[in-house]
This record gives C-alpha cells, sequence and structure tokens, in this order.
C-alpha cells in the first residue's frame, strides 16, 4: 500500500514563502504523475500543480510563477515551494499520487494515492 506524508504547512503572513515535503513510501519513479491539490472550506478540491511523467510540470493560474513544484528522486519526496502567499492561498494542501496501469483485456486501470493533507493558512 503506498503511502504519502505530507509536512511543512503552517500559518504564514501574506507576502511570505513555505515549503511543503510530501514523501511516499516506494519509489516516485513507480507514479504516472505527482501532484498537489488543495482544498478551501466550502470548496472543491482542485489541483495546484503537478510533475507529470517526470518531467513536465504545470499549474493552476492562479499559482502561476508563485509556486513550484519539485521532487527529490532519491529521497522519494516531492515539494512544493509557494512564495508570496495570499489569503485566498489559504487551505488544506494534499499530495497525490497517480498511477496508470492495463490489466489483461487492455483496460486502462488508475490509481490515486493521497496524503492525509497538511493547513496552510495565510494571514492578511
Amino acid at each position: 500500500q503506498v503511502q504519502l506524508v505530507e509536512s511543512g504547512g503552517g500559518l504564514v503572513q501574506a507576502g511570505g514563502s513555505l515549503r511543503l515535503s510530501c514523501v511516499a513510501s516506494g519509489s516516485i519513479f513507480s507514479f504516472n504523475a505527482m501532484g498537489w491539490y488543495r482544498q478551501a472550506p466550502g470548496k472543491q478540491r482542485e489541483r495546484v500543480a503537478a510533475i507529470i511523467s517526470g518531467s513536465s510540470t504545470n499549474y493552476a493560474d492562479s499559482v502561476k510563477g508563485r509556486f513550484t513544484i519539485s521532487r527529490d528522486s532519491a529521497k522519494n519526496t516531492v515539494y512544493l515551494s509557494m512564495t508570496s502567499l495570499k489569503s485566498e492561498d489559504t487551505a488544506v494542501y494534499y499530495c497525490n499520487a497517480h498511477r496508470e496501469d492495463y490489466d489483461g483485456m487492455g483496460h486502462r486501470l488508475r490509481y490515486d494515492y493521497w496524503g492525509q493533507g497538511t493547513q496552510v493558512t495565510v494571514s492578511s
């Protein structure tokens, strides 16, 4: 069973920075994509940033230029560096690992694993 453990959340003033970490229990090479999602109270979970196939990255428009996703394969860890934080960045941040496979009939199988979440609170 894959386990993802996030850390690094906390309380920060607007304009400040935080770095979130997500440590996977196995090699992150085994995943097709890894990403960070967030969920604010009363809102749906949204994807913030992702690394796909170990190289390409994409970001939500709301965080482009402020957040950076990166990984350290030797440590099985994915990071989310957040700068110029705004009050609207306040949310619980979740690490996600996504894997795709095919069964014997050629049907695509999708697996998603989630961490427990870490709270980020930005005070204005």
